[in-house]
């Protein structure tokens, strides 16, 4: 099965476009497990396993798991989460970008190490940054595009004269992931869910690709506006939300008040989809901003 499959399987079968973040801060960590990095995996096990039927993917990120030396935790909980949810795609934050060799064993790191479905990228060094990666069958590849930092506009929203039709930057980079660049339909974009105008954009340029929307949840991305942008009936949106989910309570109920926050987000994402709207004859409301 291919990274886009395993996507649109766990869409359909979970009913979700929701993504949980795997970022974990021991310092954030419950009473109990509070400032212990030795019990990373520990956390993020058991949010795993109370919201593996509510999800379409996970998104652990590297940085908060190296930061800890807690790799080998990593290791331990991709294992976990085939286990608790098998099916459910697991998608490696790395935002990794480099060339050649370098690649190739960044590739393994997220692939064979690591067991992960897809990685990020930055695809600011060029197609053979990201060539690596596609060389690992079914495996899926999310390129940064149009971020939800403010700093993004810096390079991301730059016109390119040198490129005909002069498009920005973020718009030059969904043409390629969309055409030359993707061979074996392996490829995403990563599209800030604070930009919604852009994700509309994006998806106009790239209507194929699988979109991952960081943003929504803490970051205050708009539930209801990210959908209505991104949704495509053929090309799933993976809209992530981790610390509005991961910390939603510090006491002993951490486990179940993450899974209560994931049932909202995915509700209110589900709400928004454009053919339930039509269907149950509801407006599209952009209000529906998450905690």
């Amino acid at each position: 099965m291919t990274f886009l499959e395993m996507l649109q399987d766990a869409q359909r079968r979970n009913d979700s476009m929701l993504c949980v973040g795997l970022d974990p801060e021991p310092r954030r960590f419950p009473a109990g497990l509070e400032g212990d990095g030795s019990r990373i995996f520990d956390f993020c096990a058991r949010i795993v396993d109370a919201t593996a039927d509510l999800v379409i993917a996970f998104k652990p990120q590297i940085a908060y798991f190296a930061a800890h030396r807690a790799e080998q935790q990593l290791e331990s909980l991709m294992s976990h989460i085939r286990r608790a949810a098998p099916g459910v795609p697991v998608i490696l934050d790395a935002k990794r970008g480099d060339i050649g060799s370098t690649a190739e064993q960044y590739a393994i790191e997220a692939f064979e190490r690591y067991g992960a479905d897809a990685v990020t990228l930055s695809p600011f060094m060029g197609f053979d940054s990201v060539q690596p990666y596609l060389k690992h069958e079914g495996k899926g590849a999310f390129l940064l595009c149009r971020t939800s930092n403010p700093g993004g506009d810096d390079l991301q929203n730059q016109r390119l004269s040198s490129v005909e039709g002069m498009p920005l930057l973020y718009e030059h980079v969904a043409r390629l992931a969309q055409g030359p660049w993707n061979l074996n339909g392996q490829l995403g974009l990563v599209v800030g869910a604070t930009y919604p105008a852009e994700i509309e954009r994006v998806r106009a340029l790239a209507p194929t690709l699988p979109l991952l929307i960081p943003g929504v949840g803490a970051q205050g991305g708009d539930a209801a506006a990210t959908v209505k942008a991104g949704w495509r009936a053929d090309a799933p949106i993976v809209v992530n939300s981790s610390r509005a989910i991961l910390y939603a309570s510090r006491g002993e109920d951490f486990a179940q008040a993450a899974r209560r926050a994931a049932q909202e987000t995915r509700a209110q994402l589900a709400a928004s989809r454009p053919d339930r709207v039509r269907q149950e004859g509801l407006p599209l409301s952009p209000s529906s901003v998450l905690p």
